[in-house]
């Protein structure tokens, strides 16, 4: 291994002990002249003449639709920039342009977002979850499954199921991020439970009560919060197919709900595969092809794999037979570093937002070749230098 790539390759491994150190705010003057901006901060106006511009999304959206939380980079380039911009690139543009053209009368469509580690994966997903709040979708997101597999807040065995194994604060917690999300949608909708819901302990919820009741009984009675989460994707299933509500479902790391092994362990204290987790089953569901009036995006991610060293990063690699024929059919929607365009656009803003200071010509270019113009080594490295 060469030495620039030894440099990237630890720089790239360093991502989680980089990102824990405090951040803080950098004082920007903005110039009103920046070329590397794009005025329109409206997703649902992105075209192709947007590519390779930074747009901004305001604070109190942010704060509204990233509530599941976001990637780790972003936080911190959000709390050392003091706003919240991304890069408009070209495969979060091509997806907007199937999105506008949805059929809602069929199935759901299904993408698959797939690329090499730091590529902007994750960023091409915050994307389309800005469309999704500003085409009012009530949005359905995990941000990253792999979490829930290696780091569980609390383990237990299911009450409910015979041999699987709840997640019942991580499943709380999304819930409670979930009403937040899409809570004025939930108001406004017409959203009525089809059946009565009951679990022990937990009390009872009737036919015909508001959705937001379910979602609240999870909430407030943690036990059963991975039942209601199971309840609450076979209900939005219905009130899609019934016309009350369009949903956009966006999984990060979706494969690592096809992992083999988990961190987490049963009552004998063996490590149990995903398929006996009570909140994969919830997120299988809403994956399925047997509703329409939503769109159903994904990524695939060689960290939420079960293997120590992935040998592919394409979908059908690291989604196994089994998942690759759950999602089955979909398109697959390829991630690459940086362009030369992107990679000159994201140095001016980081320069503007000084993360990076004055820098040669050749500089720029010993830059392109340490960080394989990959946009998690770049901002490390860049982060590292100050």
């Amino acid at each position: 291994m060469t030495l620039m790539k030894r440099i990237a390759h630890t720089l790239l491994k360093s991502n989680s002990r980089n990102l824990t150190a405090p951040a803080q705010a950098i004082q920007i003057q903005d110039d009103p002249t920046q070329t590397f901006r794009t005025k329109e901060n409206n997703p649902l106006k992105h075209d192709m003449q947007h590519v390779g511009r930074f747009y901004t999304v305001p604070s109190d959206v942010a704060k509204v639709i990233y509530t599941q939380g976001m990637p780790q980079l972003w936080h911190q380039q959000a709390q050392v920039f003091t706003e919240m911009s991304l890069l408009v690139r070209k495969p979060a543009v091509e997806l907007l342009s199937y999105l506008t053209q949805t059929d809602y009368s069929k199935p759901v469509n299904k993408y698959v977002i797939y690329g090499d580690p730091g590529c902007g994966k994750s960023t091409t997903m915050l994307h389309l979850l800005h469309y999704g709040y500003k085409s009012k979708k009530i949005i359905v997101h995990v941000k990253f499954a792999h979490t829930w597999m290696v780091r569980p807040k609390e383990v237990s065995t299911s009450p409910f199921r015979e041999n699987f194994m709840d997640l019942p604060l991580d499943a709380a917690l999304w819930l409670q991020n979930f009403r937040l999300t899409n809570a004025d949608l939930l108001a406004k909708a017409d959203i009525k439970l089809s059946k009565d819901y009951e679990w022990d302990s937990c009390g009872k919820i009737e036919v015909g009560s508001p959705l937001i009741s379910l979602i609240d009984l999870g909430i407030n009675h943690v036990k059963c919060a991975c039942e209601v989460v199971i309840a609450l994707m076979t209900e939005l299933k219905k009130a899609s197919i019934a016309g009350k509500c369009k949903v956009l479902v966006a999984i990060d790391g979706f494969n690592a709900f096809y992992r083999q092994v988990t961190k987490i362990k049963d009552d004998l204290r063996k490590y149990v595969p995903a398929s006996q987790v009570s909140l994969t089953l919830a997120f299988l569901d809403i994956t399925k092809s047997d509703w329409c009036n939503g769109q159903v995006i994904v990524s695939v991610d060689t960290r939420a794999s079960d293997q120590d060293k992935p040998g592919s990063v394409l979908p059908r690699y690291l989604l196994g037979k089994e998942g690759f024929e759950h999602l089955d059919p979909f398109m697959p929607m390829f991630v690459e570093n940086y362009t030369q365009d992107e990679f000159d656009t994201v140095v001016e803003y980081y320069k503007n937002r000084k993360l990076i200071t004055e820098i040669s010509s050749e500089g720029l270019k010993e830059l392109s070749v340490i960080t394989g113009k990959n946009p998690l080594i770049l901002f490390n490295y860049s982060k590292s230098q100050l």
